[in-house]
């Protein structure tokens, strides 16, 4: 398709919508890049499991992902532990949730700002 990718846009943009859409292939690409959950089909930014993946490698990947998966919990526990100012991607409860904002704020002091 003529894309070559360089380190700021990743492998998972090059790919057809199909390939973009498939979930093996998506995991593939945020188990290494959890940034390339932006170019995932709209299904896949709302799977928790790929979600999961993406935070777990790239906290603020957060931001790719579908909203409800951004009021889930664990996935913005985890979000905020790799990189505390992703809690400004979480729902609103959550970014008033003690325990996530306390643990955003463990990571990265200037996250309290988006408490």
């Amino acid at each position: 398709n003529g894309c070559t990718p360089f380190p700021e846009q990743g492998v998972l943009e090059c790919l057809s919508e199909d390939l973009r859409s498939d979930r093996e292939v998506v995991l593939a690409c945020v188990r290494q890049d959890g940034s390339a959950l932006r170019h995932a089909s709209q299904d896949l930014r709302a799977a928790r499991d790929v979600v999961l993946e993406a935070v777990w490698t790239d906290g603020y990947s957060l931001q790719w992902a579908a909203e409800d998966v951004r009021g889930d919990r664990e996935v913005v526990l985890i979000a905020v532990a790799r990189g505390g100012t992703a809690l400004q991607f979480a729902s609103d409860d959550l970014r008033a949730d003690r325990e996530i904002v306390m643990a955003a704020v463990h990571q990265d002091g200037t996250a309290l700002e988006f408490a």
